[in-house]
């Protein structure tokens, strides 16, 4: 490579704005970190292929493990030809280090259950207990996909992420694209519950808050949602606030016969 451009801390929407030219122009990537552990590399995709990017990710992977070691590697490709028009694209790429022993993705898979995993999701947990890896790109997609996976009648878990509220919106502290999406997915959410058999549970959560109102663009700090619906569970109940994402980890390994390290279990209050 010819050098890069940035090495700083930034927010990966900014930083293409006032970059974006000088890598065109150079053909230099753009790095840059941010709060998470997490290096992202951002690059156009006419001026540094998509192939060569990921290949580019996967060295820098290698030089980010060891006793610092980086979460995550992500590719971040975008297109457009000045700043004012520069857009990350869907093809996306994480590459994470595996996460720690015990976690309830392999535990699912070892003790014979599907582990689907739809979007991100298995790039993030580094494909560790992942039964089957479905491409969606777009909230559209992934709602398609997850829907796809319920009429499959797999025994098991089906993990999605809805990654435009968090990529096209919240980052971007679009309000009005925000709250579009936001309606969009509670028009297609009967789809989902349609699909679900009687003993389902279908679990609705974020990994983080992202106020599209809040000023910057980093992730915000207000506690996440917690949805559950099932067609057999208990109407009404008040799950309160929990004492970690891990509740919900273990109420899923708790239904399945397994158990985690951390967590309280809601399954007996629904």
């Amino acid at each position: 490579m010819p050098g890069v451009l940035g090495n700083v801390p930034a927010s990966g929407t900014e930083i293409i704005k006032d970059l974006g030219e000088e890598h065109i122009r150079t053909g230099k990537p753009i790095v840059y970190t941010s709060a998470d552990s997490v290096f992202q590399i951002a690059a156009h995709e006419e001026i540094v292929p998509i192939d060569r990017l990921y290949e580019i990710c996967e060295i820098a992977r290698n030089i980010l493990n060891g006793d610092d070691e980086v979460a995550r590697v992500i590719a971040r490709p975008f297109l457009g030809s000045t700043a004012d028009n520069f857009k990350r694209t869907e093809n996306r790429h994480d590459y994470a280090v595996p996460p720690p022993s015990g976690n309830l993705l392999p535990l699912l898979k070892d003790a014979g259950l599907d582990v689907v995993c739809i979007g991100k999701i298995a790039s993030i947990y580094d494909g560790m207990g992942v039964t089957e890896d479905l491409t969606a790109k777009n909230n559209d997609q992934i709602i398609d996909v997850t829907i796809q996976a319920l009429n499959d009648d797999s025994h098991g878990i089906i993990f999605s992420n809805l990654v435009d509220f968090d990529m096209l919106y919240g980052h971007r502290r679009d309000v009005e694209g925000y709250a579009t999406a936001l309606e969009h997915f509670d028009a297609r959410l009967p789809e989902i519950i349609d699909a679900l058999n009687d003993d389902d549970l279908l679990i609705m959560t974020a990994d983080h808050g992202n106020d599209p109102s809040y000023p910057g663009s980093d992730h915000t700090r207000e506690y996440v949602p917690l949805l559950v619906y099932g067609k057999t569970a208990a109407a009404g109940v008040q799950l309160g606030t929990r004492q970690s994402l891990s509740d919900i980890g273990q109420t899923i390994a708790e239904n399945f016969g397994v158990r985690i390290a951390d967590g309280v279990s809601f399954l007996g209050e629904i």
